[in-house]
């Protein structure tokens, strides 16, 4: 897949409860640093991570900066709100 470059910060979701908040910034290089909040880290802060760092390896991201924090979000809903803010951020 081409990698795509994260152009400006970007955001996506709520605080709300089962939701998740996305904030993306550009990195010009240095990989994904991501930075995770979350009350259900020790059961689903692997799966989480997993999720967030799958979606990006789909949508071609190779560096950003990504700050999440869930509140119960599922999957589908992570997924959405990761690709919600990378595109966002990709001007589109």
């Amino acid at each position: 897949m081409k990698e795509v470059a994260v152009q400006t910060r970007a955001k996506a979701g709520t605080l709300e409860s089962n939701d998740i908040y996305i904030m993306v910034e550009p990195r010009e290089d240095g990989g994904i640093t991501l930075d995770l909040d979350s009350p259900v880290m020790r059961q689903f802060g692997r799966q989480i991570e997993k999720v967030i760092r799958q979606t990006l390896e789909d949508l071609g991201i190779k560096n950003i900066y990504l700050v999440a924090k869930d509140r119960g979000a599922l999957d589908y809903t992570i997924r959405a709100r990761v690709e919600t803010a990378v595109r966002r951020a990709c001007g589109g």
